[in-house]
């Protein structure tokens, strides 16, 4: 057989070709060339990246580990005005905190406060999420360790309630559920549930205790009572340390002057009668709206127990450190005294300096005539006693509060 191929000197893959005594290198050597330069670019960067999210180059978050000695607590609601002073009391008993709020009532600038007051790694994170978001509930809880959970997050007008009832069974019944199914999951064995006097009603007898029969009149209240039913209900069949406060109508503000109350100018209607009273004493309003005056009280108009938001918080750490597992305990938070509205406008007045307008108007849907606590329970086992009585006092802290921050923290709340 006839043998036509040509013997080849070279391969021709490595062969060059002479044009006018310049050398010229094969084109699809040239590609293969700059394509292997792309990839070993590629691989580089590759791994470079898995090295910088390696574990053991990237220490994980103090968020993260529970670590001897350090109680993480998660505070939700920790932007809003009960939130915040409970975050500030936790931090400043080296308490290790991440607050959850979605900003809806709560200020961004007490946050922005809260950071600046304690800027040291591992002391206090803020984690933008709502609590009806079910993914994100769980991702919180998945990320982080958490040793014990502050239940603050809500929305809590009485009026607004009666008007939006949907509203307040979803944000806090429904959520509190999620918050609940979160902690177990991930074995959180601390609550300290904020509730509220609300859940009672309007008692034929008083001082309330927490005995008290339970029937609420307004969604907020029953939405209240709800939340602590699943809670009871769930505590039979865990071991978690649960504690259920149920507080009163909470006034004043930090001492020092660093947080205060700011609610949105939107909700000033629903609010309570102390950014009332001193929205009036700044003229943002024309004057005070007092809703009901034919109560069957000494002066016609409401009987309420206001307690100081210092008095509050320092419940809510003396309960975080109380908790027993498989232990519940229910306690009413107030003075043990009831004062009337017509009292709390006159110490206001002497407060702010400032002769108030006040505008008598009808009763407000939903309300009651006479609410004051018996605090003889949670003097006896948590031994917490009010410290801030004198009304006119609490009011005179919150008022310098409120000249000094006329737009409120003055930071938007938008992420």
């Amino acid at each position: 057989m006839l043998n036509f191929a040509r013997t080849r000197s070279q391969p021709r893959s490595t062969r060059s070709m002479s044009l006018g005594g310049m050398d010229y290198v094969d084109p699809k050597r040239k590609g293969n060339f700059v394509g292997k330069v792309f990839l070993a670019a590629a691989l580089t960067a590759l791994c470079i990246i898995m090295i910088k999210r390696s574990p053991s180059l990237n220490p994980p978050s103090p968020f993260s580990i529970h670590e001897p000695g350090v109680t993480h607590v998660l505070v939700t609601g920790g932007a809003g005005y009960i939130g915040s002073h409970a975050t500030l009391r936790l931090l400043r008993d080296f308490y290790r905190v991440t607050i959850v709020d979605n900003l809806s009532r709560g200020n961004l600038g007490a946050v922005r406060v809260l950071q600046e007051l304690f800027p040291e790694p591992g002391r206090l994170q803020f984690i933008y999420a709502d609590l009806g978001d079910k993914e994100s509930v769980n991702k919180i809880f998945s990320e982080n360790k958490f040793d014990a959970v502050i239940h603050f997050a809500a929305v809590a007008y009485v009026g607004e309630s009666t008007l939006d009832p949907l509203k307040y069974y979803h944000n806090i019944t429904s959520n509190t559920l999620l918050v609940l199914e979160s902690m177990a999951k991930y074995g959180v064995k601390k609550l300290i549930y904020s509730s509220t006097c609300a859940t009672y009603g309007e008692p034929e007898k008083m001082p309330i205790t927490e005995e008290t029969d339970q029937k609420p009149i307004n969604p907020y209240g029953k939405a209240k009572k709800m939340s602590e039913d699943i809670i009871l209900d769930f505590s039979k069949t865990s071991n978690m340390a649960v504690m259920i406060l149920r507080y009163f109508n909470v006034i004043g503000s930090d001492p020092e002057g660093r947080l205060g109350e700011a609610p949105r100018p939107e909700l000033r209607e629903h609010g309570r009668i102390s950014g009332a009273c001193f929205d009036a004493a700044r003229g943002i309003t024309t004057g005070l709206k007092v809703r009901g005056t034919d109560y069957k009280t000494p002066d016609g108009t409401c009987i309420r127990d206001y307690i100081d938001v210092t008095d509050l918080v320092d419940a809510h750490v003396k309960a975080l450190e109380k908790a027993q597992p498989g232990k519940v305990g229910i306690y009413n938070v107030g003075t043990g005294k009831g004062r009337s509205v017509k009292e709390f406008v006159d110490a206001c007045k002497k407060a702010t300096g400032v002769n108030i307008k006040v505008d008598l108007l009808p009763r407000r849907p939903g309300d009651y005539a006479e609410v004051y606590s018996d605090p003889s329970k949670i003097n006896l086992e948590l031994n917490w006693t009010a410290q801030h009585t004198d009304l006119e006092k609490s009011l005179q802290i919150a008022w310098k509060w409120q000249k000094s921050h006329r737009n409120g923290y003055g930071i938007s709340s938008a992420i």
